[in-house]
């Protein structure tokens, strides 16, 4: 797939390749970056997306997108069985619930419907030219593509580690004059058309004791709620249980496939 996005005047030719049928693209794909704190690589779920096992179970999945070959932004997704009888809603588990989604389903061989992105990474010189929104619609084309017929997605909001203490429903629904909202992630998903679903209050969850989480945040956490740097949801201690929890909510967000590509 090829698209043409204009920046300040410069225009880039911008391809989309999946590890399909590049899989020499997994290791630049990996080095544009990752998800952010290191707390957040200690989610249990996460265990179950390590890229070289998405790379080897869903590579047709894994969208890199490249300019003039060079890798400049990925896109990584999961297909899952969505909606079915006992799936009538996206889950108020977000991220964590929709990747045991797709296990449960690669694991009965069950046939997929929806495709569920996880990730999408921008190379961090290149953030705001409009890269993210052409790994957007490169999902989008994956989706349709491989016959499926909705493209969701979980969104962590990437302004919302500076509002930490607002309620995720607070949060959206800040919005600017123009009726787009305050957070940039979010804004970008809806001027490509992406609806609001729901809020799912319990997107990724992170449990440890008090030594580990004074590991991961370089800080002790005292007891009751504490704000972490790169948290978007306050971290809750309880010495006497030696025990620090962290619940994260995401925005679920729906896309149309009738105008990808």
């Amino acid at each position: 797939m090829e698209h043409l996005i204009t920046d300040q005047g410069d225009l880039m030719r911008m391809s989309i390749e999946n590890l399909a049928t590049r899989p020499d693209l997994l290791k630049p794909a990996l080095e544009l970056g990752d998800i952010g704190a290191e707390f957040m690589q200690h989610d249990p779920i996460g265990t179950l997306t390590r890229a070289r096992r998405l790379a080897e179970r869903w590579p047709e999945y894994f969208l890199v997108v490249l300019d003039g070959g060079v890798p400049v932004a990925r896109a990584v997704s999961v297909p899952v069985a969505f909606p079915t009888p006992e799936r009538t809603e996206l889950p108020d588990h977000g991220w964590d619930g929709v990747i045991l989604w797709a296990v449960e389903d690669a694991l009965d061989d069950r046939p997929t419907t929806t495709l569920a992105a996880l990730d999408v990474q921008v190379a961090g010189h290149l953030r705001g030219r409009g890269i993210a929104s052409q790994a957007l619609d490169g999902l989008r084309v994956c989706a349709r593509d491989n016959g499926l017929s909705r493209l969701v997605v979980p969104v962590r909001p990437t302004g919302k580690v500076r509002h930490p203490e607002l309620t995720m429903d607070e949060y959206v629904a800040r919005r600017h004059a123009d009726g787009l909202p305050d957070d940039p992630w979010l804004r970008t998903h809806e001027r490509l058309g992406a609806r609001f679903v729901k809020i799912a209050p319990f997107a990724m969850t992170i449990t440890g004791t008090l030594e580990q989480w004074s590991r991961w945040t370089g800080a002790p956490l005292a007891a009751g709620s504490n704000l972490v740097e790169g948290g978007i949801a306050p971290v809750l201690a309880s010495p006497g249980q030696d025990l620090g929890v962290y619940v994260e909510p995401n925005v679920w967000l729906e896309h149309s496939l009738d105008s990808a590509g």
